[in-house]
């Protein structure tokens, strides 16, 4: 867990220095583009678990 902690500050702190670089031209650094996509495939696979799990749970359930 710790290994993530020092990820997560540093790509934190690119971002936020990549941020600030950017704000005057406007451009997008690789910075944030890997955020964008590491967070998009975050929230994909959240919600593939979350809807297996429902799944899961409806096939489980006695109708009848």
């Amino acid at each position: 867990m710790n290994h993530f902690r020092q990820l997560w500050e540093y790509y934190n702190v690119r971002f936020a220095a990549s941020r600030d670089a950017d704000r005057d031209r406007g451009e997008v650094s690789a910075t944030t583009v890997v955020l964008a996509a590491a967070l998009i495939a975050l929230a994909l696979s959240v919600g593939v678990i979350v809807s297996g799990k429902v799944r899961d749970k409806a096939t489980d359930l006695d109708l009848g």
